[in-house]
């Protein structure tokens, strides 16, 4: 992600860089610099404590590994190796990773529910601005993370993101702006690109419960529901 001016989102820390996989050197897990002054007190320490566990040898959570919904705005983080689809009708914009498949609805040219029910992807609305799609989400359960970094958020989380072509078409850019008064000192912002690719049609790729302990080690379990959610 990058950022736009002001506050940006949680980053590695410079005493742990994250190196990724694939570029001919060690990969590393995410460690998170807590020094960024978006973080309350209580968030930061959940997160020294992830960071700890990192670094003494253990496998950190992410959602895409355990099968997890990634939340928002982590969608826009969720598996960048994979493409992001859109599927826009009259009434709903439908936006979908073929991993999972994760699933998202933005109904269009509607309101806020009063109290919407809180959900992995919480409740989205969208309208246009101009040649900028906008989506505004609430309604988020506290079961997800807004990062890769493992970013603990509250129900009070509110996410705007706004995306728009570039380049003649070629990118597709998501600028979001992230409030949360529960775990943040301060609203911020960042900024997500995507290249535009040409492909086969989407395929198959679910992500399914043999993950649990995967090459032995110590991996979140997959989420179960003892009950309904409705």
């Amino acid at each position: 992600m990058k950022t736009k001016s002001g506050p940006g989102p949680i980053t590695f820390d410079p005493a742990h860089p994250y190196i990724l996989n694939f570029t001919g050197k060690h990969p590393t897990y995410l460690v998170a610099d807590l020094t960024n002054p978006i973080l309350q007190p209580w968030a930061a320490e959940l997160m020294r404590k992830a960071n700890e566990a990192v670094l003494a040898g253990h496998v950190p959570f992410r959602a895409r590994e355990s099968c997890w919904p990634p939340g928002v705005p982590t969608f826009l983080v969720y598996a960048l190796a994979t493409p992001l689809y859109f599927l826009q009708t009259r009434n709903m914009v439908g936006i979908f990773y073929q991993g999972g498949p994760e699933l998202r609805h933005v109904y269009m040219d509607v309101p806020h529910s009063a109290h919407p029910a809180l959900s992995w992807y919480g409740e989205s609305v969208g309208h246009y601005e101009g040649d900028s799609f906008v989506v505004d989400t609430i309604g988020l359960n506290e079961r997800t993370f807004v990062d890769n970094y493992r970013t603990p958020h509250t129900s009070q989380l509110h996410v705007v993101e706004r995306y728009r072509l570039t380049d003649s078409g070629n990118m597709l850019e998501v600028a979001f702006q992230v409030e949360d008064p529960g775990a943040f000192t301060t609203s911020w912002s960042a900024i997500q690109r995507f290249r535009r690719v040409h492909r086969a049609p989407m395929s198959e790729l679910p992500c399914v419960e043999s993950t649990v302990h995967y090459f032995n080690y110590e991996t979140f379990p997959v989420p179960i529901a003892d009950k309904p959610d409705f």
